[in-house]
């Protein structure tokens, strides 16, 4: 009897994960509007005002009411407007250069800034000329000033 109310809860639980996760593969219009570029003015379609811009929502949406996926609407404004319409690069290719530059040249600044530290931090100051003896009654007198500021 436990068993098979162990199993059931199981099952249950299963059949929410799915439900859950089949609602959650509609595409939402917002998020597609924030992974497009507009082609005139060249910010994320959910900044944009432009004509074209406004024409593209209207397509993403019209798209999300014919119930296509994410993928297919995404297919079909590259198809139309070029691989420079997506807003972030590529994962592989000439698209990896364009995550892993900016890295790049981060750590390199770093570097080159961690190694003009050092090098500021070890120079010392060039060795002055020999010290000049102290006069001996100068010195005599600085001895004097000094034992009467100690009494």
């Amino acid at each position: 009897m436990t068993r098979a109310l162990v199993a059931l809860v199981g099952c249950l639980g299963c059949a929410l994960a799915l439900a859950a996760g089949a609602s959650g593969g509609r595409p939402n219009a917002a998020d597609l509007e924030s992974e497009f570029v507009c082609p005139v003015c060249e910010t994320t379609l959910d900044q944009s005002n432009a004509p074209i811009a406004q024409r593209m929502k209207a397509f993403i949406r019209a798209r999300i009411a014919a119930g296509d996926d994410e993928e297919q609407i995404k297919d079909a404004l590259v198809a139309e407007f070029g691989p420079g319409v997506v807003a972030k690069p590529p994962g592989g290719g000439f698209g990896l250069l364009a995550w892993l530059l900016p890295l790049v040249a981060v750590a390199g600044g770093a570097v080159v800034i961690g190694l003009l530290i050092l090098i500021w931090s070890r120079r010392r100051p060039p060795p002055s000329g020999p010290e000049e003896e102290l006069d001996p009654r100068l010195e005599r007198l600085v001895d004097d000033e000094l034992a009467r500021l100690d009494s």
